[in-house]
C-alpha cells in the first residue's frame, strides 16, 4: 500500500508489511487545536479490524528507558495504536510472523505530542520503545484485552534484531531483562 490521505489521518506504509504510521491532522485556531485519535473507517484502509476491545495509558518518567519488545499470541493476539500523547519516544515494531516477507525487520518511528504520529502495528508484531524525553505519556488502542496466559516477548537488546536505540538503555523492568532472545530457539508466530 502507498500513502492514503484520508480527512482525519495520513497513513504511510513502514518498512514492514503491515506496520504504519498514522498522522492525525490537528485542526487548529487561536484557542488550540483537535485531532482524532481514532476512526475505524479510515484506519481500515491500513488493515484495522474489529472493535477497541482495550484503551490504556502508559506515563515514563525518564529519557532512555526502554519497554518491551512485547505481543500477545492467538487467540488472543491483537492489533495496537499506539501514540505518544506527551513528550517523545523512539517507537519500534518488529515481525515476528514466520511467514512474512519481512520476518525479523525493524520498524522505527519518532512519535511525539508534537508530530501527532500514531504506529498502527498488526498481530504477530512486537512491540517497544525508548522514551526521549522525560515523563511521557502514551495511549494504546488494542483490539484484544491483555491475557497475561498470551503475553510473549522478545529481548529490545538482542544483537540478532539490529535495533538501534537513539540513547544509553536505562530502566529496564526485571521482565523485560528476562525476556528471551531471538537465538534461543524462536521460531516465529503464526498470528
Amino acid at each position: 500500500m502507498s500513502s492514503v490521505s484520508g480527512n482525519r489521518f495520513l497513513i504511510e506504509p513502514t518498512a514492514i508489511a503491515g506496520v504504519y504510521t498514522v498522522t492525525r491532522r490537528k485542526l487548529a485556531d487561536e484557542r488550540g487545536f483537535l485531532s482524532r485519535l481514532f476512526e475505524p473507517e479510515e484506519l481500515a484502509l491500513a488493515g484495522w479490524r474489529g472493535p477497541i476491545a482495550q484503551i490504556n495509558e502508559t506515563g515514563t518518567a525518564r529519557a532512555g528507558t526502554v519497554r518491551g519488545l512485547h505481543y500477545q499470541t492467538p487467540p488472543h493476539a491483537e492489533m495496537k495504536l499506539v501514540s505518544c500523547v506527551a513528550g517523545s519516544i523512539h517507537d519500534v515494531a518488529v515481525d515476528l510472523r514466520k511467514l512474512s516477507p519481512t520476518y525479523l525487520r525493524s520498524a522505527a518511528v519518532e512519535l511525539s505530542a508534537e508530530n501527532g504520529r500514531a504506529l498502527l502495528i498488526p498481530e504477530g508484531c512486537a512491540h517497544g520503545f525508548q522514551a526521549l524525553t522525560d515523563d511521557v505519556r502514551m495511549i494504546y488502542l488494542h483490539t484484544a484485552p491483555y491475557a497475561a496466559a498470551y503475553e510473549g516477548g522478545i529481548d529490545a537488546l538482542d544483537p540478532a534484531l539490529r535495533l538501534h536505540w537513539p540513547l544509553p538503555v536505562i530502566n529496564r523492568s526485571p521482565r523485560d531483562e528476562a525476556l528471551p532472545r531471538i537465538a534461543s530457539g524462536f521460531e516465529g508466530l503464526t498470528p
